[in-house]
């Protein structure tokens, strides 16, 4: 995968992050309710969540990896959003 080379190259970082992007939507999609994050948020939830499944499965993801990541996206779409409905309800 892209992000696996030794030599990165901007191209590349164009792709994950166009990835990214697309895998956190589908992540917020997933995730039921209103989410307060915005799309800067999202773009780098599934960037992560691309690079966590890459790595952990230690090479090209192909499909099967982008179904898990859009689902460690939704999960952490709710581990966001969650944490930011605690900090409110503690202010109040």
């Amino acid at each position: 995968m892209l992000f696996l080379s030794a030599a990165v190259t901007a191209r590349e970082v164009v792709i994950l992050i166009v990835i990214g992007l697309f895998v956190g939507l589908l992540g917020r999609l997933i995730h039921p309710g209103h989410d307060s994050i915005g799309l800067l948020t999202t773009t780098v939830i599934g960037v992560v969540s691309v690079l966590a499944v890459g790595l952990a499965l230690h090479g090209p993801i192909g499909i099967f990896g982008y179904v898990i990541a859009v689902a460690v996206a939704a999960l952490l779409v709710w581990l966001v959003t969650s944490h930011g409905r605690r900090r409110v309800r503690q202010r109040h």
